[in-house]
């Protein structure tokens, strides 16, 4: 595309994204790379051509080039095996996409290496608390991210899995996972069938802020988010025999609801279990 072409395509989907206009500068070098990340889709229907085990293995090799806290290195990814991926996808049957994707990883925190290499230097290993697992799952999270646009940019669709920690203990021994090595997210990966949609997010003045934290009048964005994001994308009322019915179905109601009821609430006692400190 022309630098014109992208500043548009970057302007239209903040415009779908935020409800807002942003200022692009055409003179930008990049451009086609930001046009990418502002029109981020995530996709879950895929056509049937497999992905190419080298081209993973690119995308992961890209991925894990990605800044890592102190140099560390405590991310890892699995790329699964079909066998691996239909039980992953046995445990969440609520998303057939898991088992249709035609290539599923699986992002880990691993907390284990820098302790070993603590044993291997005869150094003692004073830094095992709540931080050490914190770095450990924000370099997988770093991973991710950059794994997500090494695929966006040769045209392959992904779709975040973070419910297999709903199964964490299940998917460490599914995946041979070792003490202190623990599952964060799955990721589905494949060419896709369909365009898939921009998803409007909370308004900038929402999550961007100026010198300080300043929420504004947080009921009146919500509301306003509520209702721009309902008339592009309606939800469907979550467990509607749960929790009856309200005159207007949105976003917070959705979240409300989605967080209304316990969510992994043993996964700290997983963490601890697989070696972790989180004091």
């Amino acid at each position: 595309m022309s630098a014109s072409q992208s500043g548009k395509a970057i302007t239209d989907a903040l415009q779908r994204r935020f409800g807002e206009s942003v200022a692009v500068d055409e003179n930008l070098s990049g451009l086609d790379e930001l046009a990418r990340m502002a029109g981020r889709r995530v996709h879950r229907r895929y056509t049937d051509r497999a992905v190419d085990a080298s081209l993973l293995r690119l995308l992961c090799a890209c991925a894990l080039s990605a800044p890592s806290k102190s140099d560390l290195q405590q991310a890892d990814i699995v790329i699964l095996q079909k066998p691996e991926q239909t039980a992953i996808a046995d445990l969440i049957p609520d998303q057939p996409f898991i088992r249709s994707a035609p290539a599923f990883l699986v992002f880990l925190a691993n907390g284990r290496r820098l302790a070993e290499i603590s044993k291997m230097r005869g150094k003692p290993f004073p830094n095992d608390h709540l931080d050490q697992f914190f770095n450990a799952a924000v370099d997988a999270g770093i991973v991710l991210s950059a794994f997500i646009r090494a695929a966006d940019a040769v045209g392959l669709g992904t779709c975040p899995i973070s419910v297999i920690r709903d199964h964490s203990a299940k998917v460490s021994e599914m995946l041979k996972l070792p003490q202190r090595v623990i599952p964060v997210v799955g990721m589905c990966v494949g060419w896709p069938s369909e365009q898939g949609h921009i998803s409007p997010r909370l308004s900038l003045d929402s999550t961007l802020h100026q010198g300080h934290y300043d929420e504004g009048d947080l009921a009146a964005r919500i509301d306003a988010y509520d209702r721009r994001r309902a008339a592009i994308h309606p939800y469907k009322p979550r467990d509607p025999a749960r929790w009856g019915d309200v005159p207007f179905y949105g976003w917070s109601e959705d979240k409300a609801r989605q967080y209304g009821v316990p969510q992994r609430a043993d996964f700290g006692a997983f963490v601890r279990k697989e070696g972790f400190c989180l004091d």
